[in-house]
C-alpha cells in the first residue's frame, strides 16, 4: 500500500493557543468564558491564490494541507451555509479502508493513515475510535464472495479476519446468530482498524487548524456563477462579490452537477437521498460497527448512548435531504432481528444527507477541460471515511495541477475509456 502520508506542519505552527488539559483547567478559572475563537470570521478578499469551494470535511481538509504541506496560505473557502452543515454533519461516522480493488483500497487506506494521527496533527480531538468494522454475510453465497474479497483486501496489506458465527456472538454478545431468522448471520470479516470519529470535530478540527496557518474561512457566501475566459477560470461570483482566482476546487458533495454546469461540464453523477437515524440513548451494549450489505443496514452507538442505523440511498434521485419511510422501515425490522433488544427504543431523530454516486460507485478527483478548474466529488455513501486522504491527494492536484499515483485512477477521463473501478460490484454498496 501506499507509504507514510506527508503530514506537513503539524500541532498549530501559525501560533494559535494550543488545547490541552493544562488550558482546560486554566479556562475553568473564567468558567470557560475566555476561549479564543475557534477561527477568524474572515471577510473576503479581492483575490486568493486559490478558492475552495464548500465548507465541508472535504473542503477544510483540501484547505488545511494546501497550507500545510503545499505552503499555500493565500487560500479561502466559501461555504453557503454554515461550516459542516452538509453532508459531514449528517452521516453516520463510519471509517475504514477494506476495500476490493487496489484503487480503492489505496485512497481509502491513505485516508486511514491519515485519520490515525489527525487528532495530534490538529491538535484537536476528533474523537477517533478503532472500535472496529464487522460486515456480516447472510447466504453462503455472499459467504464465499467475502473470503474472496478478505483475500483481495489482504494482498493490499489491509487487516481483515473472518469470522465463523460463534466467533462473532463472541465479540458481539448482543447479537442474534439464531440459524432460523430472516437473514441468518452466517459469518463476517472485520477490520479492526475500522471505526468512527465524532463529525463535527472532524471539520471544526480542521477550519481550525487551517485558519492557523491563514486559510480564511467564508461561511454564508453562495457561489453563484464560475468566470472563465479562453478556457480558463478567472474566479468566483459569490453572493458576496466577484472573487479573483486563478484555481478553483469544487468539493461539494450531492450539488457538485449543479456547479459544474456553471462552467457548461456535465459530470456522470446522480444526486440521491440517505438515510439515517438515531434512537434514544441507552447504555453501552455495542462497542463495535456491524455492517449489512445484503439487507443495507449498518448500526453503532455513539458516545452519548444513542444508537445509529444507516441505510442504503433511496431510489430517485433528489435535493431534499429526507428521505422515504420504506427505507427506514426496511433498515429497522432487519436491525431488530439481528439485535432483538432494540425492539422497543424509540426513534429519536431521522434525517436524510444528499449522497452523489457515479455510475461505478467510485469518486472523481479530477482536472477538467477549464484550466484551473477542479473537481472532487462522487463519493457516495463513502464519503466521511475518506476525508484526510479526499483532501490530501486533492490539494496535491490543485497545487501541482497534475494527480498523484493515488488519485490518478479517478480521473474523468475513466469515463471516457473504460477503465471504471467498479466498486458496486466489489462491495455492493460504497459504505
Amino acid at each position: 500500500m501506499a507509504e507514510t502520508p506527508d503530514r506537513g506542519a503539524r500541532g498549530l505552527p501559525g501560533g494559535k493557543p494550543k488545547y490541552s488539559i493544562f488550558s482546560l483547567a486554566r479556562n475553568a478559572a473564567s468558567y470557560h468564558q475566555d476561549w479564543q475563537r475557534a477561527w477568524r470570521a474572515a471577510e473576503p478578499k479581492a483575490e486568493y491564490d486559490a478558492v475552495i469551494v464548500g465548507g465541508g470535511g472535504h473542503g477544510l481538509a483540501t484547505a488545511y494541507y494546501l497550507a500545510a504541506v503545499h505552503g499555500m496560505t493565500n487560500i479561502a473557502v466559501v461555504e453557503k451555509g454554515w461550516l459542516g452543515g452538509g453532508n459531514t454533519g449528517r452521516n453516520t461516522t463510519i471509517i475504514r479502508s477494506n476495500y476490493m480493488w487496489d484503487e480503492s483500497a489505496a485512497i481509502y487506506d491513505h485516508a486511514l493513515k491519515l485519520w490515525e494521527g489527525m487528532s495530534q496533527d490538529l491538535n484537536f480531538n476528533v474523537m477517533f475510535s478503532q472500535r472496529g468494522v464487522l460486515t456480516i454475510a447472510h447466504s453462503e453465497h455472499e459467504l464465499r464472495e467475502m473470503s474472496r474479497r478478505v483475500h483481495a483486501i489482504r494482498l493490499n496489506g489491509i487487516d481483515s479476519d473472518v469470522l465463523g458465527p460463534e466467533e462473532i456472538k463472541a465479540f458481539v454478545p448482543t447479537i442474534n446468530i439464531d440459524p432460523s431468522i430472516r437473514y441468518p448471520v452466517m459469518g463476517g470479516f472485520l477490520q479492526r482498524r475500522g471505526g468512527t470519529a465524532r463529525h463535527d470535530a472532524v471539520a471544526w478540527g480542521y477550519a481550525r487548524a487551517a485558519d492557523d496557518l491563514g486559510v480564511d474561512i467564508i461561511q454564508n457566501c453562495e457561489v453563484t456563477g464560475l468566470r472563465r475566459k479562453a478556457g480558463r477560470i478567472e474566479g468566483v461570483e459569490t453572493t458576496r462579490g466577484f472573487i479573483k482566482t486563478p484555481k478553483v476546487g469544487c468539493v461539494v458533495a450531492g450539488h457538485c452537477s449543479v456547479l459544474a454546469a456553471m462552467a457548461d461540464i456535465r459530470l456522470p453523477i446522480a444526486s440521491r437521498p440517505l438515510q439515517a437515524l438515531v434512537s434514544e440513548p441507552i447504555k453501552p451494549v455495542l462497542d463495535t460497527v456491524i455492517m449489512s450489505n445484503a439487507v443495507h443496514m449498518y448500526i453503532s452507538q455513539s458516545d452519548k448512548g444513542e444508537m445509529v442505523l444507516g441505510a442504503g440511498v433511496d431510489k430517485y434521485n433528489s435535493y431534499a435531504q429526507r428521505g422515504s419511510f420504506p427505507v427506514p422501515e426496511h433498515m429497522i425490522a432487519a436491525a431488530v432481528e439481528l439485535f432483538p433488544i432494540l425492539s422497543r427504543l424509540r426513534m429519536l431523530r431521522h434525517w436524510g444527507g444528499i449522497v452523489d454516486t457515479c455510475p461505478d460507485a467510485s469518486p472523481i478527483i479530477s482536472k477538467t477541460d477549464v484550466k484551473g478548474l477542479y473537481f472532487n466529488c462522487g463519493w457516495g455513501t463513502g464519503g466521511f471515511k475518506a476525508t484526510p486522504g479526499s483532501g490530501h491527494v486533492f490539494a496535491d492536484l490543485i497545487a501541482n495541477d497534475r494527480p498523484n499515483a493515488i488519485a490518478a485512477p479517478y480521473s474523468l477521463d475513466r469515463f471516457q475509456t473504460g477503465l471504471l473501478i467498479d466498486e458496486h460490484g466489489a462491495a455492493g454498496v460504497a459504505h
